[in-house]
């Protein structure tokens, strides 16, 4: 949490003088009193009505200048925290987009979101009262101790024990709080990811009536979160009866011995009035910082979770090498003795893949599912690193390049179809920021997708909803491998992105990508034995095993698990 409060730095002025004006306010808050003893010690008790109407003035002054500075004091803190809040949120963005698939698939997006909204909202806030109540606060009460000893020694030592007393209670709940508001974080973390999960897969459990199973899944999760909180906030919110009761206590002490003391003639009536104003002071500034103690216990487990996050850096080495500037290559990629075992794994998703794929050749990649086909792409673009043998991209580890680089010759169509809420034109400059519309509709011919782009109003500027929503599948595909296409790879992977188009398209398609100027080497990964039948070369993975590579007759004729396939899609070959 304290690598957070750097942030402030930028936004010194505002962040000095919040807390400058604040003081300045309880400066003149704590003058009052004295000035309510004058009134009547003097005006009153001598019955000087002109000098009673001229501290009463005073009176309405201060209340005026303290006033000023309070307001100027919540400007300049809501300006400091919300300048802060945007300088951190943008770095936590920049550095999470930074991270690793591992990395994230570790994290979970549900925690990532978590401490993006929920987790920095309660930073924010609790900056914001830092500025203008961490100093104020204890300054008050100190100050309101320091003029009761200028009033009456003795009285004075009431409050000194009275604050004593309140600090062992205030910071003994503290320090309990801090884990277990860690804890609520986290167990709200599981509840946010199992809505999320439920809202992005309504359809499948209103599909298979698995809403009432879902509902009490939610509810489990949901008590378990709301028992934490009830514990944790009945602990905390004991803190502002005590301190009622423990500051109660004093008053009626500090009364008793004031009243003594007046009929002794030690004291006067207006003194003791002040001393009691000053006791009522502490009170609501304790209760105050007693408020901003328990949000200041919760916002350091939200700012420890974000300042975790922050210090995650990229478990990937960044290279040196610039990928496009590589020339031209006989073998473009190579696997070399490659295996792959993801975090937290018990054995290899991959083991031992070897082969290779020269300039302009058609690569296909077939297998069961969790064979290890996706697993086996994302090795090119490193989006995973080999955790045995080594990629090559033109003769070199791929780990030698830089990731934007590297990632600048590949044009990738995931398996899952994404596009962006703006237009077709925006959403196809993702793959190339300066492609001119001649080159967006050449990509787009090739992507078999004409017919979905010239039937939207506006053609290239249509609107598209965000995720693609008012699209069919099979145009979200054709229009993710246009967006892969009009960047002009050297390598094109196709992870199973023509599962929602028909068998003429899909041929139509492959058949466009072969006919491509620029000749890259392309990746089909398909369930379909028909997508990747005319393929330069076949690879059939098992249980991220390679069992056979060839073309589709010889892998008929060699590879036993390719047949089958081959034959559960197209009947028994004579």
């Amino acid at each position: 949490m304290n690598k957070l409060l750097k942030y402030l730095k930028d936004y010194k002025l505002e962040a000095i003088l919040g807390p400058l004006f604040k003081l300045l306010e309880a400066t003149f808050e704590l003058i009052v009193p004295l000035v309510v003893a004058k009134i009547i010690d003097v005006g009153i008790g001598t019955g000087n009505k002109i000098y009673s109407l001229r501290m009463s003035l005073v009176l309405i002054l201060l209340g005026a200048v303290g006033y000023i500075c309070s307001v100027t004091a919540q400007y300049f803190a809501a300006k400091a925290s919300a300048l802060f809040a945007a300088k951190v949120k943008s770095d936590l963005f920049k550095n999470i987009q930074s991270l690793s698939y591992d990395q994230i698939d570790r994290l979970g997006t549900t925690s990532l979101i978590t401490r993006m909204t929920s987790d920095m909202n309660q930073v924010q806030s609790v900056v914001n009262l830092s500025l203008r109540l961490l100093l104020r606060s204890p300054f008050v009460v100190f100050g309101a101790m320091v003029m009761a000893f200028t009033i009456d020694f003795h009285q004075a030592l009431i409050f000194l024990v009275t604050i004593a007393i309140l600090s062992v209670v205030v910071f003994g709940i503290m320090l309990w709080g801090i884990p277990r508001y860690k804890m609520v974080q986290a167990r709200l973390d599981k509840v946010l990811g199992l809505t999320r999960e439920n809202l992005s897969g309504v359809r499948v459990i209103r599909a298979f009536s698995r809403e009432n199973e879902e509902v009490q899944n939610f509810k489990e999760k949901n008590d378990a979160l709301t028992k934490l909180q009830e514990h944790v906030g009945r602990v905390s919110a004991l803190m502002n009866p005590a301190t009622y009761a423990i500051l109660n206590f004093a008053i009626i002490i500090l009364l008793k011995s004031g009243a003594d003391k007046v009929y002794t003639g030690v004291l006067t009536t207006g003194a003791v009035v002040a001393l009691y104003n000053y006791m009522s002071q502490i009170l609501v500034e304790l209760i105050k910082m007693a408020n901003l103690i328990i949000n200041i216990t919760r916002a350091i487990a939200c700012g420890n979770r974000i300042q975790a996050m922050l210090d995650e850096k990229n478990s990937m080495a960044e290279g040196t090498e610039d990928a496009l500037t590589q020339g031209e290559a006989d073998t473009v990629i190579s696997f070399e003795d490659v295996s792959l075992r993801y975090n937290g794994g018990k054995e290899d998703s991959l083991e031992h893949v070897s082969f290779s794929a020269k300039q302009g050749e058609s690569i296909g990649i077939i297998g069961g599912t969790g064979s290890g086909k996706t697993t086996l792409i994302n090795l090119i673009p490193r989006f995973y690193d080999a955790t045995g043998g080594v990629v090559k991209f033109k003769g070199k580890d791929v780990r030698e390049y830089t990731t934007s680089s590297l990632r600048n010759v590949v044009g990738i169509v995931p398996q899952k179809a994404v596009l962006f809420k703006g237009t077709v034109r925006d959403n196809l400059k993702w793959g190339n920021e300066n492609a001119t519309d001649e080159e967006m509709w050449e990509a787009i011919k090739a992507a078999q997708a004409v017919d979905v782009v010239k039937g939207k109003k506006g053609e290239l500027d249509a609107e598209i909803t965000q995720g693609g929503k008012n699209l069919s599948g099979g145009q979200k595909q054709r229009l993710t491998i246009a967006r892969a296409l009009v960047k002009k790879p050297q390598i094109i992977i196709l992870d199973d992105s023509s599962s929602a188009l028909d068998n003429m398209t899909d041929k139509n398609l492959r058949k466009a990508i072969s006919e491509l100027s620029y000749n890259p080497v392309t990746f089909i990964v398909s369930q379909r034995a028909s997508s990747i039948r005319f393929c330069d070369k076949i690879i059939v993975l098992d249980d991220g095993q390679v069992c056979g590579i060839g073309t589709h007759e010889e892998l008929i004729e060699n590879c036993e698990a390719y047949r089958e396939i081959y034959e559960s899609q197209y009947g028994k070959i004579s």
